[in-house]
């Protein structure tokens, strides 16, 4: 069982950057597969990235260029760098650890872009 604390977000203007991160708690952490998905107020919650237990990487066409997903399994922390952020990805960002058995959610966090 994990339990997911994520950290970073706030205000920025266009342009600018930002960084999320997620910290674990429990075991086996390497052999989670991580997410990071958005919801906007009303809307569904989408996939932005992800990273496989082998480290592949996968990106929503609206964020690829832009943003980086990437773990350490050292410290159990998974990362959202994102670059060149744009109006349109304000929302609320969560961290997502998935394997057979067990999917865990992070609380949230708000990202706004604005000027």
């Amino acid at each position: 069982q994990l339990q997911l604390v994520q950290s970073g977000g706030g205000k920025v203007q266009p342009g600018g950057s930002l960084r999320l991160s997620c910290a674990a708690s429990g075991s086996e952490f390497w052999l989670y597969h991580l997410e990071w998905h958005r919801q906007e107020p009303g809307k569904q919650r989408d996939l932005v990235a992800s990273i496989s237990n082998l480290r592949i990487t996968d990106y929503a066409d609206s964020v690829k260029g832009r943003f980086t997903i990437s773990r350490d399994n050292g410290e159990n922390t998974v990362y959202l760098q994102m670059n060149s952020l744009k109006p349109e990805d304000t929302a609320v960002y969560y961290c997502k650890a998935w394997r057979f058995g067990g999917t865990y959610w992070g609380q949230g966090t708000q990202v706004t872009v604005s000027s």
